[in-house]
Parts: C-alpha cells; sequence; structure tokens
C-alpha cells in the first residue's frame, strides 16, 4: 500500500503512521506544504493521510497553498480514495464537505479521553474500536458535522471529535499519531502559549504517559488496519 502525508509544519511529525508503515511495509511519502511542494495526482497512492498543523484553514494571506491543498483533497475524495484526516486535517476535511469552522467553547490540550458515538447502533467503522479512549489534544477549534457525515467520537470539551463520510473519508480531531517525541516538541514550541482551562493540563501532566502512548498507538494501528482493508 503507498500512504500518502499531506504535512503542514515539521512540528507535527509522522509519529505512529511512520512506525505502522516501517512494520507493514507500505511506501510512505510526504508532501510538506511549508517547503513548500506541489501534491502528487490522485492515482499516484492508495490511502490519504492529513495531517495537522498550528495554521487555521482559512490562513490563505500567510499559507497561499492552503487553497491548492483544498483543491487536491476535494479531487482525492471525488476520486473515492480513503483518507484520513488529523486535527488541522480533519477541519479541512468537514470545511470541504461544506461544514464550518470556529473556535470550541474550550480548548483541548493534554491527555482527556473521547467516547464512541451511537451507543447500541454505532456505526460500522467504529466496529473492533474502544468504547473510550484516552488520547492527546491539542486545539481550539471545532467544525460541525458535514452534511451526510456520521459522527464518530465525542468528549466533554469537544462535542465533534470525529466523523466518517461516505465510508471512505474519516476525520478525527484528536492526535492518535502522537509519540513522546512529538508532545514533548509541541511543548518546547507551543508551551509558553498554554493558557489554564478545564481541559488544559499542565505540560508536565502530558508527559510521561506510558499507559496512554500505548494505548493511542494501538488504537491508530486498528484505524490504519480498517484503510488497509479498504485498499
Amino acid at each position: 500500500m503507498k500512504i500518502q502525508v499531506l504535512q503542514h509544519s515539521a512540528i507535527n511529525t509522522l509519529g505512529t503512521i511512520e512506525e505502522y508503515a516501517k512494520i507493514k511495509d507500505h511506501r510512505l511519502e510526504s508532501t510538506r506544504f511549508y517547503e513548500p511542494k506541489s501534491p502528487p495526482v490522485p492515482d499516484s497512492f492508495d490511502l490519504l493521510i492529513i495531517m495537522g498543523g498550528p495554521m487555521g484553514i482559512y490562513d490563505y494571506e500567510e499559507n497561499p497553498w492552503l487553497r491548492d491543498e483544498k483543491v487536491f483533497i476535494k479531487q482525492a475524495i471525488e476520486a473515492g480514495k480513503p483518507i484520513l484526516g488529523i486535527c488541522l486535517g480533519a477541519q479541512l476535511l468537514a470545511d470541504i464537505l461544506g461544514a464550518r469552522i470556529y473556535e470550541n467553547r474550550y480548548i483541548e490540550m493534554g491527555w482527556f479521553p473521547v467516547r464512541a458515538s451511537g451507543g447500541e447502533n454505532k456505526p460500522e467503522f467504529l466496529e473492533g474500536l474502544p468504547d473510550e479512549i484516552m488520547v492527546f489534544h491539542w486545539h481550539s477549534r471545532t467544525f460541525d458535522l458535514p452534511p451526510g457525515a456520521v459522527l464518530l467520537f465525542e468528549s466533554e470539551g469537544c462535542k465533534n471529535q470525529g466523523f466518517t463520510y461516505n465510508g471512505r473519508v474519516v476525520a478525527l480531531q484528536f492526535h492518535p499519531e502522537v509519540n513522546e517525541e512529538r508532545i514533548q516538541s509541541l511543548i518546547e514550541r507551543f508551551g509558553e502559549g498554554i493558557v489554564e482551562g478545564p481541559f488544559v493540563q499542565k505540560t508536565q501532566e502530558m508527559l510521561g504517559k506510558r499507559e496512554y502512548l500505548a494505548g493511542t498507538k494501538e488504537f491508530m494501528f486498528l484505524v490504519l488496519d480498517k484503510f488497509e482493508k479498504m485498499v
């Protein structure tokens, strides 16, 4: 399987996605828009993963490549490609699919649980995934569900933590790909700007969570296994 990754910042590294690709012997290629680079054609990959980033999805003046990226993602959706969007990537998908992106009531930074939606009538994509999992958050914005999308996860601090669309597009507002190095780099780069809030942890609470890191890695692998089956 060839995995194409769209990256928006050097800080937003691939983490456990890269681990998965190595274990499974999948080909992994990145388009780093911050360099900048042009995206590939949709026929050149099997799975598209859209990573996070510190910018907003409408910050065209500082990041003019965002317009081209949105056109490319829309083409990939229309081509029926399996797509996973994480944090900023989830917001880009929501915007392209017609939903509103806006500041969430609460900032979420640190380890907080998300719950699977649907109760006994869970969406098909959630089969085999935990009903609740502790995951890492680093966001202030959220999105409405796009028309035709199905809610996947929610949290106490943010109603829409993920959705699926047309059975092949998945958006996750949280970060299942993080490892300890990635969290450390986020703290070093943005830690001074962390404000207090009910869903904001102290930086020392974010680090050294081996059990949480192991759980989120297992979750990420299960999600990627689902995409592997789509391909």
